[in-house]
């Protein structure tokens, strides 16, 4: 190996790296509000861009009736719960046509715009308006009411909403695997490296997310009532903070994540209904590095994971994924050594 192909191989690993760091972020998010190991992150990612891939196609995404169908369900469970705590039959009823309008609104307009061929950007504003209001409708749907379970009850959660999120995408999207077309098609020359465009808009929309975050946790109020949440659940109770709606929150900007890692991850490889679940683990792999509560330790172990993975599939393409899997053993190791075991209270 020379420093040509190092210089090549680095800059495809902090490529990949930058859409890691997105999934890991809100990995640590969702997990530090909600105690959610959130293992259907990465159906997201693939419901993002599979979604645009449909939508290119001239096809109404499956992914806009299941948005209504859950808008739905959920309008019905609050509406019941409304009623059974005695509130009138008209606010409920308001209260239910509001939470179905945005929902209603986003299936109309896709219903509209799918056979009209409309420009790349439109069609992604409308993925991420379809995919995003997903999150906080299976945190209300699958973890609220188990908001007070344990880490073990919320994960086996987890996993059964992974897998009916990915028997969902093999029915919307088929067994077939769809690639995006580029946002941005130049080439530009640094030496021995060739940027596309592509690879500097999944750079710059990193970067800028990555700054959004972090000014929308420190200076709106918003923000700073998920990390009160993140804190202490039971004190930000007692303040006003409703944990619910935090909860709700975290998920919607995880899903708005993901969603926003399709779509830049989608011109750059082959997209399938289940592709998202190893791209998801190797985020959780980053968010480990973190110990699933520091957001920059995160960061920093979702580039090295990308760069370990890009120079494993040069040395060792059959054993990549072994090889950055493996990486969260002694992780484990070094955090089992550094903090105390306590036994964990409910």
């Amino acid at each position: 190996m020379d420093f040509t192909i190092a210089s090549i191989l680095t800059l495809d690993g902090v490529t990949n790296g930058a859409i890691y760091a997105l999934l890991a972020l809100a990995t640590v998010l969702v997990f530090a509000v909600t105690r959610v190991i959130f293992i259907p992150q990465g159906e997201f990612v693939a419901y993002g861009a599979l979604t645009l891939a449909l939508l290119q196609l001239g096809q109404v995404p499956g992914t806009v009736w299941l948005l209504l169908v859950m808008a739905v369900v959920a309008s019905v469970l609050d509406a019941v719960a409304g009623l059974r705590r005695g509130l009138p039959a008209a606010a409920v009823a308001t209260g239910a046509l509001k939470s179905l309008a945005f929902p209603v609104a986003v299936c109309a307009v896709a219903w509209w715009a799918a056979p009209r061929q409309l420009p790349l950007l439109f069609q992604s504003l409308l993925t991420l308006a379809i995919v995003t209001p997903l999150g906080p409708l299976v945190y209300r749907l699958a973890y609220e009411k188990l908001a007070d379970a344990t880490v073990l009850v919320l994960l086996i959660v987890s996993v059964g909403t992974h897998f009916a999120l990915t028997g969902l995408g093999l029915v919307f999207f088929g067994a077939e695997g769809f690639r995006n077309p580029s946002f941005w098609d130049s080439r530009f020359t640094a030496g021995p490296l060739t940027l596309t465009g592509q690879t500097l808009i999944i750079f710059m929309v990193s970067i800028a997310l990555i700054v959004a975050l972090y000014l929308f946790f420190e200076r709106t109020l918003r923000g700073k009532a998920l990390r009160a949440t993140a804190v202490n659940r039971l004190g930000a109770r007692l303040m006003g903070i409703s944990t619910s709606g935090a909860g709700q929150l975290s998920f919607g900007l995880a899903a708005f994540m993901g969603a926003l890692s399709g779509l830049l991850i989608g011109p750059t490889t082959t997209m399938f209904y289940d592709s998202g679940f190893l791209i998801g683990l190797k985020g959780f792999v980053a968010a480990i590095f973190g110990a699933l509560a520091s957001y920059p330790a995160t960061a920093v172990g979702a580039l090295l994971v990308g760069v370990i993975e890009s120079f494993s599939s040069f040395w060792a393409s059959a054993f990549k994924e072994v090889i950055v899997f493996t990486m969260i053993l002694p992780v484990l190791l070094w955090r089992s050594f550094q903090h105390v075991h306590d036994d964990e209270e409910e």
